[in-house]
């Protein structure tokens, strides 16, 4: 697999070990050398717009902010941003050619990561900002704190960012998971969680999200999280095998899906939920077990 590809899967942010798991030392080395990916530290590696966010905040006297400061936090996030987020004082006269400029009294490298989280829950779509959420908390970031900060959070966005933190949950594995859930939150009917423990014959299961009540399991199928290990595609194949047997719905949506073609799974997902309807049986079936 192309490095570029690889590392923009696993959220702009990867680690060596993950790396080798689906690309040659080689490729890495050539990615390296080319500038099509950039090494953060000893054995992390980034896209290069995380370091174009660093030049343009030194040039501009700015703070790295939104998507910016969530690569610098070193956060997984759904997308590369198209161009940095810098953030200067209000009082500033500065020409914001070739970034997302905005304005605060925040100084520093990046603005601290609570307010990290709720400006990119005011500025972003909602999946991508939920994306950032999640991250933040796998993180350490507390989501007490998170959630206090959105609750007195005022002005445009407001509402928007109560929303990402009380959806917000470090259960969710990486931004593709993240991006699934939002949009399964906008399914009239569907009320989902991650990670719901399923017992299955002999073994507990935690699919990405399950509707308990209509008896639905959605699973976020990212190449590298499931297409090259065979012990591991072998265990998904029996999980997904016993979960319909006994009784559950199971629809599976692959990285570009998600992110390229959200209408399309939306709409499956709605359809899903008429379905779950005119088969209450599933959660009997789920319960005897």
């Amino acid at each position: 697999m192309d490095p570029v590809d690889a590392v923009a899967e696993l959220g702009g942010v990867a680690r060596s070990d993950q790396l080798l798991q689906h690309c040659s030392a080689r490729a890495i080395r050539r990615a390296l050398e080319s500038g099509r990916i950039s090494k953060a530290a000893r054995g992390r590696y980034h896209l290069p717009s995380a370091n174009q966010a660093a030049i343009a905040a030194a040039r501009l006297h700015g703070t790295l902010s939104h998507l910016s400061a969530a690569q610098h936090h070193g956060w997984e996030i759904a997308r590369d941003p198209d161009r940095p987020w810098i953030s200067v004082p209000r009082n500033r006269k500065t020409l914001g050619r070739g970034v997302h400029l905005t304005y605060s009294d925040e100084r520093g490298t990046a603005t601290e990561p609570v307010r990290t989280v709720l400006d990119c829950a005011r500025r972003l779509p909602f999946g991508e900002a939920l994306a950032v959420a999640d991250s933040a908390l796998r993180h350490g970031v507390d989501p007490g704190r998170l959630r206090s900060a959105a609750a007195s959070a005022r002005g445009p966005g407001s509402s928007r960012c109560r929303r990402v933190a009380n959806e917000a949950t470090e259960l969710a594995a990486n931004p593709l998971e993240s991006m699934l859930r939002a949009i399964a939150l906008e399914v009239p009917g569907l009320q989902v969680r991650a990670q719901v423990p399923i017992q299955l014959p002999g073994v507990l299961v935690h699919p990405d999200l399950v509707d308990s009540e209509l008896g639905i399991v959605i699973e976020a199928e990212g190449w590298l999280f499931h297409g090259v290990n065979p012990d591991q595609f072998s265990r998904d194949l029996w999980r997904y095998t016993m979960l319909v047997v006994h009784g559950w719905l199971v629809v599976r949506f692959g990285y570009r899906q998600v992110m390229d073609q959200p209408d399309y799974v939306f709409k499956v997902l709605t359809s899903l939920v008429q379905t779950g309807r005119s088969h209450p049986q599933t959660v009997r079936r789920r319960l005897d077990w």
